[in-house]
């Protein structure tokens, strides 16, 4: 069996990867400008090119990755499935909880709108195929190894590996849903080959608290986090996940049960980093 997966040389595509060649799958990863995947048959497709920490300074490239490259792909390519990657930060602004798949949407349409309003576009293009089996999975935000400097989570775990303090300027109520790259992975596999909606939230179901996490962190690493004065709150409602815990059985990790080993990770790759660019000895 046949997966393709666009993106796959970024941090989630990167994993989805590896996950699925363990599996014992055939796996093709087009180039960035995906022009070796025209005509050609490829198979299950996870569509996981996009843009995240840089979106507002480059907005065309932001539609360009969301929209218009997925459009041109599904019509230009074969597949047996499509699974498109969207995101939780579009409940932004919703005010009742928990999001569902279907609840109502509204996005303003300014600046740091974009984001949102391109992956809702890129949403729209792939449920207006007639196929049942093109499906979009909105992913909650993503901890794992290797994970980005310019994440929220992967700056602060840079910070802890360079000794620095770290100040997070966001209210210290803010919260943010955390799932593990591993039950991504897992996750996506099986929606893809036979997810019976067509929209998914992938998701933890957990909002931690900026403060819960700024107190761990400090637990396991003896790390100063501290927040920066007046600074405003910023929170997604609780994700609802019923959908793919009743459908595929799916019981998350926590993010907090992790700190520790996510901690050592990044400690252990700083230290690679400083032996790489140690001068030679004379």
């Amino acid at each position: 069996m046949k997966f393709t997966v666009f993106g796959g040389r970024g941090f989630v595509g990167s994993a989805l990867c590896a996950h699925l060649y363990r599996q014992g799958y055939e796996v093709f990863v087009p180039t960035r400008e995906a022009t070796d995947a025209i005509g050609r048959e490829l198979g299950h497709v996870i569509y996981a090119i996009g843009l995240t920490a840089d979106f507002r300074t480059r907005p065309i490239d932001t539609v360009d990755a969301h929209v218009c490259l997925l459009a041109h792909l599904l019509r230009t390519t074969r597949f047996d499935s499509w699974l498109y990657l969207s995101s939780t930060r579009i409940y932004a602004g919703l005010v009742a909880e928990p999001a569902h798949e279907d609840v109502p949407l509204t996005v303003v349409p300014d600046a740091d709108g974009i984001y949102n309003l391109s992956k809702l576009t890129g949403e729209a293009v792939c449920l207006a195929q007639i196929s049942r089996h093109v499906r979009v999975a909105r992913l909650a935000n993503i901890y794992g190894s290797g994970q980005a400097r310019e994440t929220f989570l992967g700056s602060l775990l840079d910070d802890i590996a360079h000794g620095r303090d770290s100040m997070i300027h966001e209210a210290p109520t803010s919260s943010k849903d955390y799932i593990a790259l591993e039950d991504v992975c897992w996750l996506l596999e099986r929606i893809a080959l036979g997810g019976s909606h067509r929209i998914y939230n992938v998701a933890s179901g957990i909002q931690l608290s900026h403060a819960e996490l700024a107190r761990v962190v400090a637990e396991k690493s003896s790390g100063v986090v501290t927040f920066a004065d007046g600074a405003s709150h910023r929170s997604v409602p609780r994700i609802d996940i019923a959908r793919i815990t009743s459908e595929f059985g799916f019981c998350p990790r926590q993010l907090s049960d992790e700190l520790g080993s996510l901690i050592a990770s990044s400690r252990t790759r700083h230290t690679k980093d400083i032996g790489t660019h140690e001068p030679p000895h004379k």
